[in-house]
């Protein structure tokens, strides 16, 4: 059963919150990141994109760039900005973005569960990826970004979510990008042992967005725990922060794809191929699909819906089912030879977010040749396949909104 744990957060003062609170490190690259402190001294991105006050020449995965997110945090604290709980509690953080609310109960996750599968995943991690998270952890000393999980719904812990955040919140604020940051904390300690208690009954949660994270935070806890003689399960680095969210509250938006080139295929070639495994009809306007198994094609200023024939895939098979699979079947793979997605520098990946805008700007510019647009997969298909045992191919969820970094870090020391 799934552990809960509370913790001495340590927390931005609550005049600073917002200037502090940024964006993952994952969605934005340095230059980006660079771009967007500009102005802001206290933005959290100086702690976990730390190559951005250092020369841009720096390897991002230097030594040197682990220690400047630490010398960072360290300055910010000592500054007052931030201050740590002198107990044990547990946190809410609700976002609000385009008038739809989900809300997160914020405790530590057990390094155990991840290991004993108790944790579920859905998708595959980079080592490099992997290893540049665990350095930051392994210098830092903490978890300065929360993972966003996933859990089956449950009323008794909506009921006490729902009653103590009708009270006053300790930050709220609307960020850039409209989406509005609530956060609360539970002092109460009847109420922290009621959802830890109730947390406990649930057999799994789900790693909805922070794959990377996840891994890094706990195979950080796991090489302590071996290196540690007089282990006793207590120790700080057997958790790791998470952010939970009921399933139902989640929205994943499509992940779209966007092709540099038709493999030798004339387009006249290529739509005929796709003809044999998709109906095709042109549109007069862009095209977002309406539902599974339907895609849009932007190619040479037209849209084109494709809907994927019968016998294209296989309705008992949770990842032959999938669109992201469809395509990469019968497309990406035999049409256009883009075997490794994760490698491939023929194909990129545009998170829905951004709009079908998005796709017509990149192949409107001579960027790319064609694009694809994508129906998203349903927080139902993405627990099956992790209740299954099996991994979504590369780049098939993208959740919004973000949560913010910032607002809670959780200290190993």
């Amino acid at each position: 059963m799934a552990i809960l744990k509370a913790f001495k957060g340590i927390r931005p003062v609550k005049d600073k919150a917002k200037l502090i609170a940024s964006k993952p490190y994952d969605v934005l690259t340095s230059e980006e990141a660079r771009e967007l402190v500009k102005g802001n001294e206290y933005s959290f991105l100086h702690v976990v994109k730390p190559e951005i006050d250092l020369p841009p020449e720096v390897d991002h995965y230097s030594p040197e760039v682990y220690e400047k997110g630490r010398e960072n945090f360290c300055k910010m604290f000592n500054q007052g900005l931030f201050f740590k709980d002198q107990k044990d509690y547990l946190y809410i953080y609700a976002q609000t973005m385009n008038g739809k609310r989900q809300v997160g109960l914020v405790g530590c996750a057990g390094v155990a569960d991840y290991m004993n599968g108790i944790i579920k995943k859905h998708e595959l991690t980079r080592a490099d990826k992997e290893e540049d998270r665990k350095n930051h952890i392994r210098v830092s000393n903490m978890d300065a970004e929360p993972v966003f999980f996933a859990y089956p719904d449950v009323k008794e812990i909506s009921d006490i979510i729902d009653e103590i955040t009708a009270k006053e919140c300790e930050y709220d604020f609307v960020s850039e990008d409209g989406v509005r940051h609530s956060f609360w904390v539970i002092n109460d300690d009847d109420k922290i042992e009621e959802l830890v208690n109730l947390f406990s009954k649930i057999p799994y949660t789900y790693v909805a967005d922070g794959h990377h994270r996840t891994a890094a935070a706990a195979l950080v806890g796991d090489e302590r725990k071996k290196k540690n003689p007089h282990h006793t399960g207590k120790e700080p680095y057997n958790f790791f922060m998470a952010v939970h969210f009921p399933s139902s509250q989640l929205t994943i938006f499509d992940y779209n794809r966007v092709i540099k080139d038709l493999n030798g295929l004339s387009e006249d070639e290529f739509l005929k191929a796709l003809g044999e495994n998709f109906l095709i009809h042109e549109k007069t306007e862009e095209y977002k699909p309406e539902m599974l198994h339907t895609f849009g094609l932007y190619l040479n200023k037209k849209w084109y819906s494709l809907t994927a024939r019968p016998g294209t895939f296989d309705e008992n098979d949770p990842i032959d089912v999938l669109d992201v699979s469809i395509l990469y079947k019968h497309v990406l793979k035999p049409m256009l030879n883009i075997v490794d997605l994760r490698t491939d520098k023929r194909i990129d990946f545009v998170g829905g977010i951004r709009g079908l805008g998005e796709l017509k700007k990149r192949v409107d510019s001579g960027e790319m040749k064609a694009a694809f647009a994508l129906y998203p997969v349903s927080m139902e298909q993405l627990m099956k396949i992790a209740d299954s045992g099996s991994i979504m191919p590369p780049k098939t969820t993208w959740f919004e909104p973000k949560l913010r970094s910032g607002l809670v870090v959780y200290s190993l020391e």
